[in-house]
């Protein structure tokens, strides 16, 4: 995520809003990888691939440079056409819409349920045209969105159901992992997230259809990982693609993170719960919401924010803070209402919950080892 330019705190001894995690193991790692294979597709490729495909159900995986990457190579798997509309939360990062207008589909911006701020149900229904192909949804802060409702919306419809996982690695709902509700899942490994290689991605394919095709998307439009296999004696260009699989040195610190998921996600989850215990008895005032998450949900501790009721008191927040020297952050600016969303997409409404949260949703600083009682003392001074 890009920070806006109302970032706050900027001296060395600030807390940090975020600070990538690292097992120790990474040097090792890394090392291991120049003594071999560098380019793609590699040992450190596959351990990777072999692990988070245990992680979502045994899917077929295939990492890639980013997120963004496996969110291109969904668009291309479902052979979307100019004109084509993909229905898209307005309260997203730009991946979650550039990756389908770049093959010419018309982002259809839909607004967020204000107690979580994933996208609503409700409002995806109404956005359904005869132009709809399918649905991208986010799961926001690492937690689900409404994915069984959203699952049935697009199986009445016959959509295509892709779920953007960016920030949800080691979240579930009601025990199974998120990243296997939809056709396809797109996952994040850049530094901002829980689990990281510095930049990186995969691709969760859970249609058995597309596994071939996207194989071959994989490699360049090439049957090149047939070759690999043994199944063909060379291997050709058959079919679009892109070079979308990153090198062995990310996956090969990729590797030791992901050994890591659930000693992290435990950790960020007791950071979550222990912003809500503290400062739940000052919300419900008038003046702030927290996250509300309902029954089933097994969130992964990534984001914690308050929503306040109006700028006014969100700017005096997080002038409070600055003023301690803790580092929070605003986002997102509505995709709908930017210049590249207003040209190549259109709103279902005025999206309201989006526009409010542009300027009043502020995130708290979450990271393992943050100095979580300093930010509270100041918080509650703050909300005080």
């Amino acid at each position: 995520m890009i920070p806006d330019s109302r970032t706050v705190g900027s001296l060395s001894d600030a807390v940090e809003f975020h600070r990538p995690y690292l097992t120790g193991r990474e040097p090792a790692a890394l090392a291991e990888v120049l003594t071999g294979t560098m380019h793609g597709g590699g040992t450190a490729t596959r351990r990777c691939q072999d692990m988070l495909s245990r992680m979502h159900n045994d899917a077929p995986v295939l990492l890639t440079l980013s997120c963004t990457a496996a969110l291109e190579m969904s668009a291309l798997l479902l052979d979307l056409r100019p004109g084509d509309e993909v229905i898209v939360p307005s309260f997203t990062f730009v991946s979650s819409a550039s990756a389908f207008a770049l093959r010419g589909a018309v982002p259809v911006f839909a607004d967020a349920r204000p107690e979580d701020m994933t996208i609503d149900p409700v409002q995806v229904e109404a956005a359904i045209t005869p132009r709809t192909k399918a649905i991208c949804v986010v799961h926001y802060a690492g937690a689900p969105c409404a994915i069984d409702e959203l699952k049935a919306i697009a199986g009445a419809h016959g959509l295509r159901l892709i779920e953007d996982a960016a920030q949800s690695i080691g979240a579930d709902f009601y025990g199974r992992p998120l990243g296997t509700f939809g056709d396809l899942a797109a996952v994040s490994f850049h530094a901002t997230k829980n689990i990281h290689c510095g930049e990186g991605g995969a691709l969760i394919i859970n249609d058995p259809e597309l596994v071939e095709r996207a194989e071959v998307l994989w490699e360049k439009g090439t049957n090149r990982k047939r070759w690999v296999r043994g199944e063909i004696d060379k291997y050709t260009w058959i079919d679009l693609g892109s070079s979308f699989l990153p090198s062995e040195l990310q996956a090969g610190m990729l590797s030791v993170q992901l050994e890591d998921v659930e000693r992290v996600t435990a950790a960020r989850r007791d950071l979550w719960d222990t912003y809500m215990r503290e400062l739940a008895p000052l919300s419900g005032s008038g003046r702030f919401e927290l996250p509300q998450l309902g029954p089933g949900i097994g969130h992964n501790g990534h984001i914690f924010f308050l929503r306040f009721t109006d700028m006014d008191r969100a700017d005096r927040f997080t002038a409070s803070m600055a003023e301690a020297r803790i580092k929070v952050f605003r986002h997102y600016v509505a995709l709908h209402d930017t210049p590249a969303g207003r040209r190549l997409g259109r709103a279902n409404g005025d999206c309201p919950v989006t526009r409010h949260a542009e300027n009043c949703l502020i995130r708290l600083p979450m990271w393992p080892g943050v100095d979580i009682q300093r930010v509270l003392d100041a918080a509650m001074k703050a909300l005080a």
